[in-house]
């Protein structure tokens, strides 16, 4: 296996690095983004702060090299993988040093392009799927008339920085999924917008001479945001393309912190009207609307609201900085030229507090934990649960609504523990949708509900609290314009047994924890029912105390899994960069047997405590959880194997 020395570093395992306080010079208060004062030194950096704390004015820091893991050496090698969900193939292509078959670029130099090599294995697995370019520049001083030495060591840097993954991994189907009609997915955006009454905002922003479009939703009130989002467009096409509507939601809460809060009256006659929208018309319509800062357009009660974007007055600040000065930063907020009228659902202001445990004279660089950064605490959430098509439910819970709530159970330290009413209990809605109660997610992230929120248990901090303000406080202390929106949506991941043949494919591990809870109901502020959580690891890698379960359902653990894939597999790369990437390949492969009754049923058997089944190709193990650590239980073949030894079968 070829290494290098890692060129961060020099293989020292660590970096000098200029310190902080050289960015501002040898001042106590300087002026954040500015370039005025002491003239620069060498590499751009100013004269060090001489009381600094962190350098004690030596103008550098030593910092761990993260880019080799502290270990000095870099791994020479690019593995290429693609694998097919649907039929359990796996192409892969190693690339290191000696492989590279460099050609020149037109803007000079030479590179070595392997988007053909990723198109030809997806072939060969059988993938349709879209290609991102894979470049590999080499250094300057690479010419093909250097001796072959020479060459072979500029290619290994080359390809050691390359290599951030070492393993990059397309996973796909064999049919591209149907392109999406951006005309329909406008409208249903705009739908959902009237379903939940929130915002569709289509923004347009200026950005390096040109426009970065995006979609989101937000509650009205919300100011514009300071910086551009995580996922911008080169045009609306592509932001509707990449938005749908989890992605719109994803940031609500953020985006809403500062929102002013007003109650809900949605008119229950009112009819939803589809908006049909032609994009084109209506992307040249923001575009001329565009100032120097953008624009945006509002999807508010049934309509379009078309305006500019403009620079706000500049708002200055001072934050300390680690190194014990005070940066003065100005920041320029953006606003909108025309704000759209109110929507007429929205009634009086919810009833609001100061936080109790904020200290203006002592301000913290932590958010505040009851209020969540915005000194106040409002006296109502207002719920809604909706299945993002058609049907939606608003609940208000108002602090200090007096009721009738029986105990259930008394927690350690004699703190009494009461049910609230059904029209507290989220999971009782649930019904009303048609789904269970651990399909509720919040709609920012989908995240699983608390299951004392879910049953609608508190426990009451002392005799005679009043237990709907103690649910309202539960919900959450930063809930944008005092609303928590819940999806009651039944997730529809692929079966567990395909992400299992995926992981046999790929020569790696799938970890799944599992803890039947349902013979537990002593404890109801506790979570009960079965949780799972479902991880893919190096096929070695030992099961830790720490893994356990924290899913709701295993659809969600399954779905969980799969939306991390591009972070979860480059982490299985061996950390020791002189042992080689696997190289995986597999045929086509039928679905295995369906794991999950077996799962279930070896659950059961040990109810209360956490369960760890690590499935490879070199069998099935089974691991219980005990307060010493993981214990094992059983290995075999495959789980039937490992059932029928622990006479499950």
């Amino acid at each position: 296996m070829t290494t290098v020395a890692c060129p961060d570093c020099d293989g020292t395992t660590f970096r000098l690095d200029p310190c902080r306080c050289t960015r501002y010079g040898n001042r106590l208060l300087a002026d954040g983004g500015n370039d005025d004062g002491p003239a620069c030194g060498a590499g751009g950096h100013r004269e060090p702060y001489r009381a600094c704390g962190l350098c004690r004015g030596t103008g550098t820091v030593a910092v761990a090299c993260h880019r080799c893991g502290r270990r000095g050496r870099r791994r020479a090698q690019l593995v290429l993988t693609v694998a097919n969900l649907d039929t359990g193939a796996v192409a892969s292509h190693e690339i290191v040093p000696d492989d590279l078959d460099p050609r020149p670029c037109p803007a000079g130099g030479w590179a070595v392009e392997l988007t053909p090599r990723v198109r030809e294995l997806a072939a060969e697995a059988g993938v349709a799927a879209g290609v991102d370019s894979l470049t590999v520049r080499l250094p300057a001083a690479w010419r093909p008339d250097l001796p072959a030495a020479e060459r072979h060591d500029l290619a290994a840097r080359a390809l050691a920085e390359a290599a951030r993954p070492a393993w990059r991994v397309l996973v796909g189907r064999s049919a591209a999924p149907p392109p999406v009609d951006p005309m329909r997915r406008l409208a249903r955006l705009c739908g959902v917008a009237d379903l939940l009454l929130l915002d569709l905002v289509v923004e347009a922003r200026r950005h390096g001479g040109g426009l970065r479009w995006s979609l989101r939703y937000e509650v009205p009130g919300s100011p514009v945001p300071d910086g551009p989002p995580e996922s911008c467009f080169a045009d609306l096409t592509a932001g509707l393309a990449g938005t749908d509507v989890a992605d719109a939601l994803a940031g609500l809460g953020e985006r809403g912190r500062d929102a002013p809060a007003r109650m809900l009256s949605p008119d229950p006659l009112r009819p939803l009207i589809p908006a049909t929208t032609d994009v084109a018309e209506f992307a040249r319509r923001v575009r001329a609307d565009c100032t120097a800062s953008g624009a945006q357009a509002v999807w508010r009660d049934g309509r379009w609201w078309h305006t500019a974007l403009r620079c706000g007055e500049p708002v200055e600040t001072l934050v300390e900085q680690p190194t014990g000065q005070v940066v003065r930063r100005t920041r320029v907020p953006l606003r909108r030229a025309a704000e759209p009228p109110d929507p007429p659902w929205l009634g009086e202001p919810v009833p609001w507090r100061s936080c109790p445990d904020c200290r203006p004279a002592r301000p913290s660089a932590l958010t505040c934990t009851t209020c969540g950064g915005t000194r106040r605490v409002h006296l109502a959430a207002l719920i809604t649960l909706t299945d993002l098509r058609h049907r939606v439910v608003h609940l208000t819970w108002r602090v200090g609504t007096p009721e009738a709530v029986p105990a259930v159970s008394v927690r350690p330290g004699g703190r009494a523990v009461v049910r609230l009413p059904g029209r507290y209990r989220l999971g009782a809605w649930a019904a009303v949708f048609g789904v269970r109660p651990e399909d509720l997610a919040e709609a920012d992230g989908g995240h699983d509900l608390p299951p004392d929120v879910r049953e609608g248990y508190v426990a009451l901090p002392w005799a005679g609290a009043d237990p709907v303000g103690e649910q309202v406080r539960a919900v959450g202390p930063a809930l944008p314009a005092a609303r928590l929106l819940v999806t009651a949506v039944r997730p529809d991941p692929p079966p567990l047994a395909e992400l299992l043949r995926l992981a046999l494919g790929l020569d790696l591990a799938l970890v799944v924890n599992v803890l039947d809870l349902r013979r537990h109901p002593a404890a109801p502020m506790r979570a009960h029912g079965v949780l799972w959580s479902v991880e893919l690891r190096p096929p070695a890698a030992p099961v830790h105390h720490d893994d356990l379960p924290c899913r709701a359902s295993l659809e969600t653990a399954v779905a969980h899994c799969l939306d991390g894939l591009d972070v979860a597999l480059p982490e299985t790369v061996p950390e020791d960069p002189g042992v080689a990437v696997p190289v995986p390949r597999s045929d086509a492969r039928p679905l295995p047997p369906d794991p999950v009754p077996g799962l279930r049923r070896l659950a059961g058997q040990h109810a209360g405590r956490p369960l760890s089944v690590r499935f490879s190709r070199a069998g099935c193990a089974v691991y219980r959880h005990d307060d010493d650590g993981p214990l094992l239980l059983v290995e075999g073949d495959d789980l039937p194997a490992a059932l029928a030894a622990l006479r499950l079968a």
